[in-house]
């Protein structure tokens, strides 16, 4: 079997696969039978690659898997590559990939593109868009135009950074392959990857070993990796298969901890804590701490920093921002932890467009130690998503007043996602949101209205007296759809004000609030719950990249609302559950 394929990434193919069949305008049945492929990849609850193996199961046995689908994907899993992907891209430059990456171009427009111009990179759809020819096309005009420039630099972020979720993925099975090599001391992941942000553009692998030609033979065998663009004596720099570039630096023992916290940055950081260094008539880098040619620290990062009189920055911290300024005034935070987290307050089942039933997703929150969950499925203005009218919301809370009784050492809270509608106002009757447990409001249509509009729809919402926390603030999809134009700073104030919780959609496409949304938050006294938006049993798991942004936003305990019992957390919201 190719090395650790897993569900996502099979799932990336069949959407590339199908993106590009529909650019050729193929069959809509085929392309929508690799839709179908990669949805049910993506929320599976169990590997594929396990299925696979299981000499009593077959991919044929899934719902929606054909014979055809199923021979793609075992081919995926014992090779790691699809010839049809490979074939598709002799008749079709792949660059083509990066013009469907611009929020509302989509494979359709992507193809009308290549066809009448002959535009198959971002820079040249830049140009015809800058020259006005883009507006001539049949079905495009001058507003497509304005909104292909506008998304162009989502596009070209999309293609250079990727999810933190992802980098860990390769990450955690690079570390594995590298534990293996005998001549390792210690190592450690640096980089943006290492202080948690949201996007990684490459990755940065530190080593402490006497011997690096050994280590890096062995990095070299690592099988993601598809060419190696630098060696030298102790760095190997190297571009996988995804394009994902990672550099490769051994050090000594007596520089590791020097190093990590060189390479770790941020840069801004790292400029501020030489500076330090040098009013204290020291020099900082990679190699140490030195007092003139006296080496005073650089094994350990602790020492390096108990050098200069600092305390260990966590790396979520390391931007320049506040930590400097806390250490001085001897207050820095206790950042909250994963273990501090009592409850999950935003969730969907079968009811709507989750994947799992009531009960599975209940199970599966007890089973990962959750005290409490509100069960939010949508509200009838998201038809797509077939959203609850009262009449079905109500048949919903009478089967959890029965799951309530069924199952011990959990509480199940009636709730539900309530839309904010475009014109103002909640999208169900206050009689019926006042039998709600919590009532999470969110906006999922009439995201280009002006700012004041957007902003006065979430400020109404803010002060209804039936409103617990209000869902994604933001409403931006991570390299994929910009925040909608809101006054966060209001909204964040009116949080404080009414005491409603700000959520921190712990999804890796979302996380959402961002970081800097987070510190805005905690500054403004307004209390943030992170919440996973779970569709599926796994998606109940994401919660730990909402806890790193928390932390990369400075929250502590105290700024998280469920860390606290769902007994304290109801007092805290004012009785207004019930």
């Amino acid at each position: 079997m190719h090395n650790a394929v897993t569900n996502d990434q099979i799932a990336d193919v069949l959407d590339q696969v199908a993106d590009l069949l529909e650019f050729e305008a193929a069959n809509p049945f085929r392309i929508r039978a690799y839709r179908n492929g990669s949805r049910i990849a993506r929320d599976l609850t169990e590997s594929l690659a396990t299925l696979s193996a299981d000499p009593e199961r077959q991919l044929t046995d899934l719902p929606g898997i054909g014979k055809d689908l199923a021979e793609k994907m075992d081919t995926l899993l014992t090779t790691g590559r699809l010839p049809l992907l490979e074939e598709i891209f002799e008749r079709v430059p792949q660059s083509v990939l990066s013009l469907m990456r611009i929020p509302g171009l989509g494979p359709k427009k992507a193809s009308v593109l290549y066809r009448e111009l002959g535009i198959t990179t971002l820079a040249a759809l830049k140009a015809a868009c800058e020259a006005d020819q883009v507006r001539a096309l049949k079905g495009f005009g001058t507003k497509t135009e304005e909104a292909i420039l506008a998304g162009m630099e989502l596009a070209a972020a999309a293609g250079e950074r990727i999810y933190w979720a992802d980098a860990d993925r390769i990450a955690t099975q690079l570390l594995s392959h590298m534990k293996s090599c005998p001549t390792i001391e210690q190592m450690q992941m640096a980089g943006s990857y290492r202080r948690r942000r949201e996007t990684v553009g490459d990755l940065d692998l530190l080593v402490d070993s006497e011997d690096a030609t050994k280590v890096m033979d062995h990095f070299g065998r690592f099988s993601e990796i598809k060419s190696v663009t630098g060696r030298g004596e102790t760095k190997m720099s190297v571009r996988l298969e995804s394009s994902l570039a990672i550099d490769l630096r051994v050090v000594s023992t007596d520089s590791f901890g020097a190093a990590l916290q060189y390479f770790t940055g941020s840069k801004a950081h790292n400029v501020r804590l030489r500076g330090m260094a040098k009013a204290r008539k020291l020099k900082i880098n990679e190699y140490g701490v030195f007092a003139g040619e006296k080496k005073i620290a650089g094994r350990t990062e602790s020492g390096v920093y108990t050098a200069l009189e600092l305390p260990c920055f966590p790396p979520e911290l390391r931007e320049d921002r506040e930590e400097f300024d806390w250490a001085a005034n001897g207050a820095m935070p206790e950042l909250v932890d994963l273990s501090d987290i009592r409850g999950d307050l935003h969730m969907h089942t079968t009811a709507t467009d989750g994947k799992c039933t009531l009960r599975e997703m209940v199970e599966a929150a007890k089973d990962r130690q959750l005290q409490y969950i509100a069960i939010t499925d949508h509200s009838q203005r998201v038809t797509m998503a077939r959203g609850l009218n009262p009449d079905r919301l109500r048949r919903q809370w009478r089967e959890i007043d029965k799951l309530r009784k069924e199952v011990d050492g959990i509480t199940i809270l009636k709730g539900i996602e309530c839309d904010i509608l475009e014109k103002g106002g909640l999208d169900l009757p206050d009689d019926v949101l006042a039998e709600a447990d919590y009532v999470v409001c969110s906006i999922h249509y009439g995201q280009n209205q002006p700012r004041k509009q957007i902003t006065d729809r979430m400020l109404e919402a803010i002060e209804h007296p039936y409103t617990s926390a209000i869902a994604h603030p933001t409403g931006r999809l991570i390299n994929r759809r910009k925040p909608y134009d809101v006054d966060l700073e209001a909204v964040l104030r009116a949080a404080a004000e009414h005491k409603k919780l700000l959520e921190l959609n712990a999804h890796p496409s979302r996380l959402d609030l961002d970081d800097i949304g987070c510190a805005s938050a905690r500054s403004h006294g307004a209390q943030v719950v992170i919440a996973t938006d779970a569709h599926t049993i796994v998606g109940l798991d994401v919660m730990r990249y909402g806890v790193m942004q928390a932390r990369r936003g400075g929250l502590t305990k105290k700024d998280v609302a469920n860390s606290r019992s769902w007994d304290d957390l109801k007092k805290w919201l004012g009785g207004r559950t019930r």
